[in-house]
């Protein structure tokens, strides 16, 4: 069945049904069915397809449309929406377009505010950009015109069902397992740990794999602009979500408020999704007040980079001297794993480095593992994480945990 076919058979049951959310779900299935089943026009398709046909159909009234396949398949990972009729997939790794398309511009907008209605949030002329999440926990970015060209954007980045484990990690050579068990010690003993990449490099996925170690009887506060970690081994866990100003401007609550209140609220970890701007201040200062084993994560191209941005970030909210800044960077971030994502497609650890204080004015860093390339296969980049020779030199934290400082390299 071509796309005008269908656009035709789904005005057809539109018209013949007040297919609003007055009507059940049962009695729309059913309607779209028995549409299919007695349209001899269609007599021609297999029950495979039928089914399928009605699938989409339902789809197109209660779902999200022709993406709501591609929402369902695991194996897609990223879905980009450039336009009503420019649809973009990304599946194991290879970006591709599909042959797929919304009848309109307009109906585009309509899933969009769909999305946006299910967590409460507004997206407009007025304020045409916003990030929301769809009830799978799938994250999503949308833009609106006029600040979109080409008509209604929207970005999906999905996630599995079940959180990667740090074991999956390692079977598929993210880092290697001597580097796995060093982290796993370290977030036990509550060293801070600050995770970097670029876009799509896997920090929040990395950022999941590690909250496991995390022990069970420990409060966890999780602050994200969007929710989407996936922290499933912390029974006393508490999970909080920005939100975006009403029409009226008023009612926003930032990332810095969430952190300020989280305060309150007797956490034992701080967990920030992500930080961006100012509310890297009070991420640092949350760390530096009782507060150790936090984790977060930001957007640079190598530890040291990261760094230096949070360092811009600090002064974005504050105006300190510089020094004072890095200082403080320097006493409040124990580790900094930076990852990313290599020219074969892979997502690997590029270097763990330990943060040990201050030299000639500098946040100083010691890697302790740096990925090493040895060659390249099949189109697969080969090498792993190597030790540096650098022993990690603050151990006092394991030693108040109870455990042992691991051999590195």
């Amino acid at each position: 069945m071509n796309e005008t076919m269908f656009r035709e058979l789904r005005g057809e049951i539109r018209a013949g049904l007040d297919v609003t959310s007055a009507v059940g779900n049962r009695e729309l299935t059913g309607y779209i069915e028995r549409t299919v089943l007695e349209r001899e026009s269609l007599h021609y398709l297999t029950a495979q397809e039928k089914h399928g046909l009605v699938k989409r159909l339902y789809d197109s009234f209660r779902g999200l449309d022709v993406l709501q396949p591609l929402v369902d398949n695991p194996a897609i990972t990223e879905i980009m929406i450039n336009s009503y009729d420019e649809i973009f997939v990304e599946e194991e790794g290879l970006i591709r377009r599909l042959p797929l398309s919304f009848e309109s511009s307009g109906r585009l907008e309509d899933i969009i505010q769909t999305v946006v209605s299910g967590v409460n949030r507004v997206v407009n002329d007025s304020s045409p950009i916003v990030d929301a999440r769809l009830k799978d926990g799938s994250r999503v970015n949308i833009v609106l015109p006029p600040v979109a060209l080409k008509g209604p954007a929207m970005t999906i980045r999905k996630f599995p069902e079940t959180p990667m484990t740090m074991a999956e990690l390692v079977r598929r050579g993210a880092l290697e397992q001597e580097a796995a068990e060093l982290l796993q010690r370290l977030v036990a003993a509550k060293y801070n740990i600050f995770i970097s990449g670029g876009t799509g490099s896997g920090k929040t996925t990395f950022l999941n794999a590690l909250s496991q170690f995390i022990p069970p009887q420990e409060r966890v506060i999780t602050i994200e602009d969007s929710a989407e970690l996936q922290i499933v081994t912390v029974p006393n866990l508490v999970s909080l979500e920005t939100r975006n100003a009403n029409t009226e401007g008023r009612g926003e609550i930032t990332i810095r408020d969430l952190i300020r209140s989280s305060l309150r609220m007797r956490p034992n970890r701080i967990v920030v999704g992500e930080v961006r701007g100012a509310e890297c201040l009070d991420m640092l200062q949350a760390m530096q007040t009782g507060h150790d084993g936090s984790l977060s994560t930001g957007h640079s191209n190598s530890a040291r980079d990261m760094v230096s941005r949070l360092e811009t970030m600090v002064l974005s909210a504050a105006d300190l001297p510089v020094a004072v800044v890095r200082q403080q960077i320097s006493s409040a971030i124990d580790i900094v794993v930076h990852l990313s994502r290599l020219r074969d497609r892979s997502r690997r650890v590029m270097e763990i480095c330990e943060v040990i204080g201050m030299k000639d004015g500098e946040v100083e860093l010691h890697p302790l593992y740096a990925f090493k390339e040895i060659g390249e296969k099949g189109g697969r980049v080969l090498g792993g994480l190597v030790g540096c020779g650098h022993p990690l030199q603050h151990t006092d934290k394991l030693a108040m945990a109870g455990l042992a400082v691991p051999a590195i390299g």
